[in-house]
């Protein structure tokens, strides 16, 4: 009997790790992320993955804001920002559509894989600073510090919507 509970045990290891998502009320953090509330990551700086698209902003310390549209054309308006190495952002996202949108800021890659368990477990739920989901009409924000050049994505993770352009990027220059 012992035996047997142990190897049930094992066998819903792979099925409880990836149930970490916020899937029916649970939290779940993106690839690589910190559990810890307010971290993006706690992977290296540098390259163009995970460790170059910056850290959660201070509300104090914002520069300027930048207003986005989303909407059902599964589109960001505008598609393309332009910030400095330091600067911190605060994004207005606005909703026009009439489904549920979301703006997640991170690399290709984790966006990519973040997608993907979208797809696995589509009631996700999500509460990180990197992300904002809005329903039709919302409007909301966050915060974000651009800390290093090069590129950054974001995109809408609700299955689909990436995968037929609703991305958009942002340019962080020195």
């Amino acid at each position: 009997m012992k035996t047997t509970l142990t190897l049930i045990a094992i066998s819903l290891l792979p099925t409880l790790a990836l149930g970490g998502g916020n899937h029916g009320g649970q939290h779940h953090a993106m690839p690589g992320r910190s559990e810890k509330p307010g971290y993006m990551h706690d992977a290296p700086r540098g390259g163009g993955h995970a460790g170059n698209v910056g850290v959660p902003g201070n509300p104090d310390e914002v520069t300027r804001a930048v207003e986005v549209t989303m909407d059902d054309s599964m589109r960001f308006v505008p598609d393309s920002v332009v910030v400095k190495a330091g600067e911190t952002i605060r994004f207005f996202a606005r909703n026009t559509g009439t489904m549920t949108h979301e703006m997640v800021i991170g690399s290709m890659a984790d966006l990519k894989a973040h997608a993907e368990m979208m797809h696995k477990f589509p009631g996700m739920e999500h509460e990180e600073p990197n992300m904002l989901t809005l329903k039709p009409g919302q409007r909301g924000g966050l915060v974000w510090k651009f800390d290093k050049p090069g590129k950054v994505d974001f995109a809408c993770l609700i299955p689909g919507h990436m995968e037929v352009g609703m991305i958009a990027q942002v340019t962080v220059t020195e």
